[in-house]
């Protein structure tokens, strides 16, 4: 492997790596040089920093196998002078390794960025973030705008038409409850539940998530926005009197968190996902990624079954909120004994504990997206949500019934266990897209009562070939009595169209599922309406809808209104529409 400079950006909020704002360079290096490598690397950054008058900055690295990232810290206000200091020192670096000179010295790279700084700089957003800072109010940049506060106390200018420190009327600038809300699954469905307890409050909520942008209950931007985007575009929003922020793993490792502050932050549970990208090796470091949230949040709610979330709670300084769908964790009665608090739930009961006292909430039946109960990762996400309502101070009465009101519909959670009764089949659509929560699915499916199941199952093109086979094993060793494998042509990302679909039937057949039981498909709707006309009264289908899902929720809709039954003609579905997967997409 060569040393290769991989990407180059600015990194403007709370990160991986530390909670300053700054540069970061991704570079590929061979394991024997890497001690090397970024040794050079900090002796040459070090050196430009000082020369260009950056002596307060800091630098650090993150190595792993195959590379390292390099992080240097920066003025918010010149950060893309930032990535050039930081490029600067990789080559004078690269080149020392080589035993070359530099193609540029260090006297000639210090007046060229000095200028590019001073062309970058901006002595009144750099005023206003200091006057910010001062009243306690929330300050955030980007490229086109500055904004002071959040919600219904922000205010925002454009970047280059920004008023001085003195003419703003801080006396109605202010900040609004913020929740940051991760995790490899349930961040949707959390989310979505939280800004229902939020409305039976009357309040107003906004909120991100991968698939729109919404204020209270308008969607205000459709697309993948669970990213610092998104949280920007929440936290300007005159509209919102709470902030809910759907938080990927993408957006943190590119750019840090979308806030610099948030009254607490939620993480779901960390399953392997997205491994091998962005130097993100195994799950420990994927645990890290998701923890970065604890750089801006004053509380925790923690999943108490969760192994990385419980290895790393111990390093947490904040207060920590714990959820279960176990009642009886020792965890959990320890925390409770040293006057913790808890939502736990047991077989029946959603429970809210707070040292010696306990009150019951509800019964779960009474929760619409437990299904009667038998949805357990969905208890657990409604006890996460319970515990953050509680921190943002919202009312019992108003959790109650943000959690009998929220339904496992398309209306309310799309894509997130939306269930159809069609003349006795039951259908559940779901976004559940790696082996953690797909093994959730089939727990549940287990659970409901049913002559046969089935699955649709199929991937996107970035995930290695073990993942993409342990998605096919899982669905095997859930004893599935039948597999239909769709491509899913619009997030090939790199691979040859039939390759997933060819892949994931190897692994089924090297794990003993016979080949009659196995279906190929070119799309999730020709998946779909293959599932339909395999069924018969008293079987559960579940559709594992990703690219398709609006198309696939607006069939089944279709054939519910219509009466549809089984042993009747299915109609054929209307063709695929021709609309690019959204660029954000984090499948």
């Amino acid at each position: 492997m060569a040393r290769l400079m991989k990407d180059s950006r600015r990194l403007p909020g709370p990160n991986v790596v530390w909670s300053r704002p700054g540069a970061v360079l991704d570079v590929d290096l061979p394991e024997a040089e890497s001690e090397c490598a970024v040794a050079a690397w900090r002796r040459h950054a070090r050196a430009i920093l000082d020369a260009v008058g950056w002596a307060q900055e800091d630098v650090t690295a993150r190595v792993f196998p195959g590379g390292a990232t390099l992080v240097m810290s920066a003025p918010v206000d010149a950060l893309y002078a930032a990535t050039e200091v930081n490029e600067w020192a990789w080559a004078a670096a690269d080149s020392e390794l080589d035993g070359r000179a530099p193609e540029e010295v260090l006297t000639v790279a210090t007046e060229r960025l000095r200028a590019v700084i001073s062309e970058e700089v901006n002595p009144r957003m750099m005023a206003l973030k200091a006057e910010a800072d001062r009243r306690g109010v929330t300050f955030i940049s980007d490229d086109l705008y500055v904004s002071v506060g959040m919600g219904t106390g922000s205010r925002t200018w454009p970047v280059d038409k920004l008023p001085e420190p003195g003419a703003v009327h801080w006396e109605s600038v202010h900040d609004v409850p913020v929740a940051v809300i991760t995790g490899t699954n349930g961040k949707s469905t959390t989310t979505r539940l939280i800004a229902a307890m939020c409305a039976a409050a009357g309040r107003t909520a906004g909120f991100t998530s991968t698939d729109f942008v919404k204020v209270g209950a308008r969607i205000v931007e459709a697309g993948d926005w669970a990213g610092p985007m998104g949280a920007r575009m929440i936290l300007r929003h005159r509209e919102v009197e709470i902030g809910l922020l759907e938080t990927a793993r993408g957006g943190m490792l590119r750019r840090g968190l979308g806030t610099p502050r948030a009254d607490v932050a939620c993480i779901t549970n960390v399953a392997p996902d997205h491994l091998g990208e962005w130097g993100i090796a195994d799950l420990g470091q994927l645990a890290d990624v998701k923890f970065v949230v604890r750089n801006a949040a004053a509380h925790l709610v923690l999943n108490a079954e969760d192994p990385m979330s419980v290895m790393r709670a111990a390093a947490c300084k904040q207060p920590i909120t714990w959820f279960a769908t176990l009642a009886t964790l020792p965890l959990i009665e320890q925390h409770l004994d040293a006057g913790g608090a808890a939502c736990i739930a047991d077989a029946a009961d959603l429970w809210w504990c707070e040292g010696a006292q306990r009150n019951a909430i509800l019964p779960i039946s009474e929760i619409p997206i437990s299904l009667g109960g038998v949805a357990r990762f969905n208890v657990s996400n409604a006890a996460a949500a319970v515990g953050v309502a509680q921190v943002l101070g919202l009312p019992m009465d108003a959790i109650r019934a943000g959690l009998r009101n929220f339904g496992s519909d398309a209306a309310d959670n799309p894509g997130r266990l939306n269930v159809f009764d069609l003349g006795g089949v039951k259908v559940l659509v779901d976004f559940a897209h790696n082996p953690h929560g797909q093994q959730a699915l089939y727990d549940t499916a287990r659970a409901m009562p049913a002559q046969r199941r089935l699955v649709t199952i199929g991937h996107a093109g970035d995930r290695s070939d073990e993942d993409l086979r342990e998605v096919a094993r899982t669905a095997h060793r859930a004893g599935m009595d039948r597999i239909l494998i769709k491509e899913q042509a619009k997030v090939l990302r790199g691979r040859e169209l039939g390759a997933i679909p060819t892949l994931m039937r190897e692994a089924l057949r090297e794990a003993g599922c016979p080949d009659e039981r196995i279906g190929m498909h070119a799309d999730e709707l020709e998946a779909t309406h293959a599932a339909l006309q395999w069924s018969r009264p008293g079987d559960l289908l579940l559709i594992l809808a990703l690219v398709q899902r609006e198309e696939v929720l607006d069939y089944l809709n279709d054939l519910q209104a219509s009466g549809w039954r089984p042993g009747q003609p299915v109609p054929t579905p209307p063709p695929p529409l021709e609309t690019p997967s959204a660029s954000g997409n984090t499948l």
